[in-house]
């Protein structure tokens, strides 16, 4: 798309006249040093680990002065050591390498669908008429909503539990991939014509880098999503995976093994989510945008 906007600047004059005295009546002009910062200001390396840093600090805090009662929430003390308890046994890496595998490969065919529709939908009116509209139904009805259906389908095992998984990716690829298809600016698609460019061609040079800070939203969200979806169909007739640990605890009332659980979630979703961001900040390093 910038070599696009080049090729249209080249019809411009090279140079332009400076401007003269400033005309009557206009404001001063604010030396640069005294300008104002409108944007959210300079970034710093991990900042996003400052808000959970002080949640597990204020966590800690609590429980040590007594005002949390371990009955309800166990002390990040307890949980450290009940995750090196699981972690000796194997317990924890075994869970946690089924999880992983089920959210990979729920992400992956989810992914795969959600761009696929999307690029059928938006590239073509025939394809937009067909499957938009059942799309957008399916956005309306929670995949979970689905799971008693699938259940009979596809009965309890991981052919149920990965297309829970892929079912809430591919609405959150879809939905924003197409719209980001969509919403690239008719003007270049009027210098693309006019520049005379293959069909191949734009879309290598429009369509791709119009398309792709929808697609890393909806990469985002979809993994948030794959990780949601997890928790629930982990705690559906599973016999292995985090929330089945989770679920095994609950019966014996172990609040600590069910934080390890849910932090062993959250970390992972964090993990995932910063990879995506640094992905995205290398791949659409040509945008200037408030994130920096």
């Amino acid at each position: 798309m910038t070599d696009l906007l080049a090729k249209a600047r080249t019809t411009r004059t090279e140079t332009r006249e400076q401007a003269g005295s400033p005309a009557a009546g206009a404001p001063p002009a604010v030396s640069r040093g005294t300008r104002r910062r409108l944007g959210p200001g300079r970034a710093l390396p991990f900042g996003r680990l400052i808000g959970p840093v002080l949640l597990v600090l204020a966590w800690w805090a609590a429980s040590a002065s007594g005002y949390l009662d371990p009955r309800i929430l166990s002390s990040p003390g307890t949980v450290l050591a009940t995750a090196g308890d699981l972690v000796s046994t194997g317990r924890l890496q075994d869970n946690v390498l089924i999880s992983l595998q089920r959210a990979g490969l729920g992400l992956f065919f989810g992914v795969t669908a959600g761009v696929i529709l999307a690029v059928a939908a938006g590239l073509s009116r025939s394809g937009e008429y067909l499957l938009d509209g059942p799309l957008q139904i399916k956005r309306a009805i929670p995949s979970l909503a689905m799971l008693p259906l699938l259940i009979l389908w596809l009965g309890i095992g991981e052919q149920m539990k990965v297309t829970v998984i892929a079912l809430g990716v591919a609405v959150n690829m879809y939905i924003n991939t197409y719209a980001s298809l969509t919403g690239i600016d008719s003007r270049y698609v009027e210098l693309a014509e006019g520049l005379d460019l293959s069909r191949a061609t734009f879309i290598r040079k429009v369509v791709v880098p119009g398309s792709l800070p929808g697609f890393f939203v909806g990469l985002r969200l979809g993994v948030t999503s794959s990780w949601l979806g997890l928790i629930v169909v982990e705690q559906i007739n599973a016999t292995s995976g985090i929330g089945y640990m989770m679920f095994q605890a609950q019966q014996y009332a172990q609040s600590d093994v069910i934080i390890v659980g849910l932090v062993a979630y959250g970390l992972f979703g964090f993990a995932s989510d910063a990879a995506v961001r640094a992905v995205e900040r290398k791949v659409l390093s040509w945008r200037r945008t408030l994130a920096g």
